[in-house]
C-alpha cells in the first residue's frame, strides 16, 4: 500500500526536527513523490550526506513502501 505524503513527510520531521518539508505526488499516484526538504542541521554537510540523513529519517522504508522519491535538500537562508 503507498505511503501519504503527509506520512512521509511526518517520518522526516520525526528524524529531523526542523525539516519544513514540501511533498509533490508526481503521478498522482501516491507512489511516486518529490520531497523538497530544507533544515539548518544541513549546514556544512555535503549533499549525499544530507541526503543520507533524510534516508535514515525515513527508517528503511525506500525501496519497499515507499517506492520512488526524487529528493532535493537545501539550507534555510
Amino acid at each position: 500500500m503507498p505511503m501519504e505524503g503527509d506520512e512521509i513527510a511526518a517520518l522526516i520531521r520525526a528524524g529531523i526536527p526542523d525539516a519544513e518539508v514540501e511533498m509533490t505526488d508526481l503521478a498522482g499516484d501516491k507512489d511516486h513523490w518529490s520531497a523538497r526538504v530544507t533544515s539548518a542541521s544541513f549546514a556544512g554537510m555535503p549533499r549525499v550526506r544530507q541526503h543520507q540523513a533524510v534516508y535514515a529519517a525515513l527508517g528503511g522504508r525506500m525501496g519497499g513502501v515507499l517506492h520512488a522519491l526524487q529528493l532535493t535538500t537545501a539550507i534555510p537562508k
